[in-house]
């Protein structure tokens, strides 16, 4: 028997992925998945909420001028600390990582994935023991080379003292050891010798934006099987 269109079952929607994204900067990062969400490149997905460890942080007004405006909040480490001890508590980093989290949870507790894109707060064991869903971090090299802050102006020093040829970004998923968790994509950066700092950084940048939204869009597969 041959069937109509009329008797073949329509295909379920596929529910709206809902991306939290946390920084302290400018923001391009940020800008980037906003961008590749708004043309569907990462296919059914949006930027639910943008929490940054920084008042002055661009990124929050790149979130303010989406369209539809992303929510958005701050949570700046020593105004929480501040805070907690005017009310007589002597807070630590955990503490504050754990409101880190709690905010994350409440303002979007179906959340399918946290990026840290460009931010400058190294997280605790004790926010990773309550996030739900993956974490992951775009870092400006490559795995197990120059970890920690500072990776970009690090490689071109090495550079020119002749200990490396080249540097890279990778994402990877976030550990309690710094910039340790399994890589999820990298890609090589080449160092020119005529490059200045700033050639460099903004070569790693260019690779940058296409990485986060590559790793996001995978991550997001992985979570559908």
């Amino acid at each position: 028997m041959d069937l109509t269109s009329a008797d073949v079952p329509a295909a379920e929607p596929q529910r709206t992925r809902k991306i939290v994204v946390l920084i302290s900067g400018s923001g391009s990062n940020l800008q980037a998945l906003i961008d590749a969400c708004a043309s569907s490149r990462i296919p059914s997905a949006k930027i639910a909420f943008v929490l940054s460890n920084r008042s002055g942080a661009y990124g929050l007004q790149r979130a303010a001028q989406s369209s539809p405006p992303i929510p958005t909040a701050v949570l700046a480490f020593k105004t929480y600390v501040n805070a907690r001890a005017k009310e007589g508590i002597q807070a630590t980093r955990e503490d504050y990582d754990t409101a880190v989290a709690e905010r994350i949870l409440k303002e979007v507790p179906d959340a399918d994935l946290v990026v840290l894109a460009g931010w400058m707060h190294i997280l605790s064991e004790k926010f990773l023991d309550l996030m739900t869903m993956p974490v992951i971090n775009l870092h400006p090299a490559l795995p197990g080379a120059f970890d920690g802050a500072h990776a970009i102006e690090r490689a071109y020093t090495a550079f020119q003292k002749g200990e490396v040829g080249h540097t890279g970004v990778m994402v990877h998923r976030v550990v309690k050891e710094v910039d340790r968790g399994e890589p999820i994509l990298t890609r090589v950066v080449e160092i020119k010798k005529e490059d200045s700092l700033g050639d460099l950084e903004s070569r790693i940048h260019e690779v940058e934006h296409d990485l986060i939204v590559e790793a996001t869009i995978k991550v997001l597969q992985e979570g559908r099987i």
